[in-house]
């Protein structure tokens, strides 16, 4: 099933000084923005597998494009998370649909892994709704250094019978954690949690 894409952006975020101390190397995290149009947009449907098919496409095509403007390899991504938001003739289902059944199997072949679960969000607004990717550890949920998240917007969208669907990846966790709890360091990796 082929998305109708009306725009893809990705976005790359550096930050290179917080809490005034610089962050050497700086942290850096990305994001690839679909927008596609919701073929069950004002209408009830109680088969969304369609919208589940475009969300196998998207989770091929956004990682990678993220990955890229980042300029690693996927295997060097430490953190993940997924969002969308659909217009106003949406239903959360339908972002749900588009996230959750086979969007996540894409995206962590494209990291050549991602033990745990990838955070998500949905929401419904109108153009310029911001959404806020959670980010965690792909590896190990429990790994505090990396609980982040990264918003992200398109000024023209969603229109009332569109959805604008999200992941970001990144190259680390925040800058100068200092919160405690399991560091990347000591991850075993085998069940997501840590």
């Amino acid at each position: 099933m082929n998305p109708e894409i009306r725009r893809i952006i990705t976005i790359v975020e550096e930050t290179r000084i917080e809490g005034g101390r610089p962050v050497d190397p700086p942290t850096r995290r990305a994001a690839a923005v679909a927008v596609i149009r919701n073929r069950h947009a004002g209408t009830y449907a109680e088969d969304l597998s369609a919208l589940s098919a475009i969300g196998e496409v998207l989770g091929e095509i956004l990682p990678r494009r993220a990955v890229a403007a980042l300029g690693i390899a996927g295997d060097l991504v430490e953190s993940f998370g997924k969002a969308a938001a659909v217009g106003a003739d949406g239903e959360l289902e339908h972002a749900a649909a588009i996230l959750h059944p086979k969007l996540g199997a894409p995206f962590r072949d494209v990291l050549g892994k991602g033990a745990a679960l990838i955070p998500s969000s949905k929401k419904r607004g109108g153009l310029g709704v911001p959404l806020d990717i959670p980010l965690g550890h792909k590896d190990a949920a429990r790994v505090r250094s990396h609980f982040d998240g990264m918003e992200v917007r398109v000024p023209d969208a969603p229109r009332a019978d569109e959805i604008v669907v999200a992941i970001a990846v990144t190259d680390s966790g925040r800058p100068h954690p200092r919160v405690g709890g399991l560091t990347k360091d000591k991850i075993v990796g085998i069940d997501g949690v840590g």
